[in-house]
């Protein structure tokens, strides 16, 4: 596939068959354009990353067909991507007033702000790039300017939802407007381009204004301090929590830096403005326990995180027994052991913990299937795209769609090139999309040697081999063997010496070439490991001439 022809595509580079990384494609008459550029956060299965980014080599190599990157909202799996990605596209970016003062603040902490041009569109603006108009719809979410963007084509026109859900009382942005939306589908839609995340939920999702009433419910009975722990990017909730203190009457305090990140932007671009002023970490702790609200990060387990920190006592913050923790947050499926280490850690110190099963301190930001078949009655499209899910959520969705009317659903992945007009939709080709590893500094690929050969050091240990030989590559001395993470403990001396006596064996068995003698010992040693441990353990020789 080189270049859109008179027709409308869609690809996926992120987003589809999972839940984060999203980046998506649109392109008609020659050119493309990208929606959103997220990332996706690491697991076990990467040991040592963080950050995970949607590979999008498809569209660097036609960079000069790309008209620009255009963002639904600020939510980390929608623009996380864009410092270490967007650069090296060299097309500007176009988000909303909040939406880019988040976006500016990672450029600058990058300091490639000056690389990347970045267009500010009003809420409910309009641009033009190219053959594609946009519309930012606004929709209720987790966090302010939360969009859906009506895209207008030669080729009809897609809504595409971006995260969404309806919530008659958000406390921060919009509320969803029926009114405007029938006009949409009035107007006329071929492709429902939607969120997949809840289709499974028989309910709706939710309004953040009947979790302000739970979370007063909670803490006007809590005894000492409460911590409350949520997404940092969740500003809906943060104006809760800002609300809810002032309810019970006590005093707040923010344990992380990117909420006061959040706060700042928020409170810049109009939002946030009835904030409460908060308390320092000393005033905090000097101040009646039962007059103190902290608001931390970290609920999904994150060890570096304050509410880690707070649990483990190496933080300014304390906890004692009789103090109350909330998790006012979904956690996500992978993070079960690490938030249960924080758990188990709070409650050996008497502390009590609220998750949002035992009480209405959390609602989803995504549609449950009463809010998707409402939806689909307002913008009744021709076709419906399921996105932002796994496979099995998007398959869901798309059988919910079919079921309520919509005449055709196609269920894609990344990487599936559709073309939605002409007679859509259609699959195209298969295009390369993958994952990119953001390990320390350096972008690597997520099947490249390194993460490879880090998953068998986690797994099966390390032996270093060290052989001092001479012009002629004969062995001078004893190996020098080391070992790391090799399941060997109260043996450890008598391993080394049957794994030394093998790799003098190994040299001396006549091999003439440094590196056949090298692959010798390497086999030798591995062997004896096999041997005594059951497993196979990466062995690495290095040869010193002396």
């Amino acid at each position: 596939m080189k270049r859109p022809g008179k027709e409308l595509l869609f690809l996926a580079l992120g987003g589809s068959g999972e839940i984060g990384m999203n980046a998506n494609l649109y392109g008609c008459d020659g050119k493309w354009v990208m929606v959103d550029l997220g990332i996706t956060f690491g697991d076990a299965s990467y040991p040592g990353v963080e950050v995970i980014l949607p590979d999008i080599e498809f569209i660097e190599e036609r960079a000069k067909d790309l008209l620009g990157i255009v963002i639904t909202h600020g939510h980390e799996d929608h623009i996380g991507a864009i410092p270490y990605l967007a650069a090296d596209l060299g097309v500007p970016i176009y988000a909303t007033p909040f939406t880019a003062g988040l976006i500016r603040s990672k450029l600058q902490e990058e300091r490639i702000a000056d690389k990347v041009k970045l267009h500010v569109i009003e809420n409910n603006g309009r641009f033009k790039l190219g053959s594609f108009r946009f519309n930012y719809i606004p929709l209720a979410h987790s966090i302010p300017e939360g969009n859906a963007l009506l895209i207008e084509t030669p080729y009809g026109n897609v809504f595409h939802t971006g995260d969404w859900k309806l919530d008659d009382d958000p406390l921060v942005g919009n509320t969803t407007n029926a009114k405007m939306l029938r006009k949409i589908g009035d107007n006329g839609v071929l492709a429902l381009v939607c969120d997949s995340t809840n289709s499974f939920n028989e309910k709706t999702s939710g309004s953040e204004g009947d979790v302000r009433k739970g979370l007063d419910e909670v803490i006007r009975k809590a005894p000492g301090r409460v911590l409350v722990t949520t997404f940092a990017s969740n500003a809906a909730r943060i104006q809760t929590l800002g609300q809810v203190a002032q309810d019970v009457g006590r005093h707040l305090v923010i344990a992380g830096r990117s909420i006061e990140k959040i706060i700042k932007i928020a409170q810049s671009t109009g939002y946030l403005q009835d904030f409460p002023k908060t308390l320092s970490y000393d005033e905090a702790m000097r101040m009646p326990a039962e007059k103190v609200m902290i608001v931390a990060t970290g609920g999904q387990g994150e060890s570096r995180a304050a509410l880690s920190r707070i649990a483990f006592d190496s933080h300014h913050l304390k906890l004692s027994a009789g103090d109350s923790v909330i998790f006012s947050s979904r956690q996500i499926p992978g993070n079960e052991m690490a938030v249960g280490r924080i758990q188990n850690a709070l409650a050996a110190k008497g502390i009590r913990m609220v998750t949002d099963r035992q009480a209405m301190i959390h609602v989803s930001g995504h549609p449950g299937r009463p809010d998707l078949q409402a939806m689909y009655r307002w913008i009744r499209p021709e076709m419906l795209i399921p996105v932002h899910g796994e496979l099995r959520h998007m398959a869901e969705q798309a059988r919910l769609g079919l079921a309520t009317g919509i005449p055709r659903s196609l269920v894609q992945g990344n990487g599936d090139l559709i073309r939605l007009a002409p007679k859509g939709p259609v699959f195209v080709s298969h295009e390369n999309t993958g994952r990119l590893l953001l390990d320390g500094d350096v972008i690597l690929s997520a099947n490249g040697p390194t993460i490879g050969e880090r998953r068998k050091m986690a797994i099966n240990g390390l032996i270093s081999v060290g052989l001092a030989v001479d012009k002629h590559n004969h062995l001078k001395g004893h190996p020098t063997i080391s070992l790391h993470g090799v399941p060997i403990e109260a043996d450890r001396i008598e391993f080394i010496e049957d794994a030394s006596r093998a790799a003098i064996k190994a040299v001396h068995e006549g091999h003439k070439s440094e590196e056949r003698i090298r692959e010798a010992v390497r086999l030798a040693v591995r062997r004896r490991a096999h041997h005594w441990t059951g497993k196979k353990p990466i062995v690495n020789v290095v040869a010193v001439h002396v």
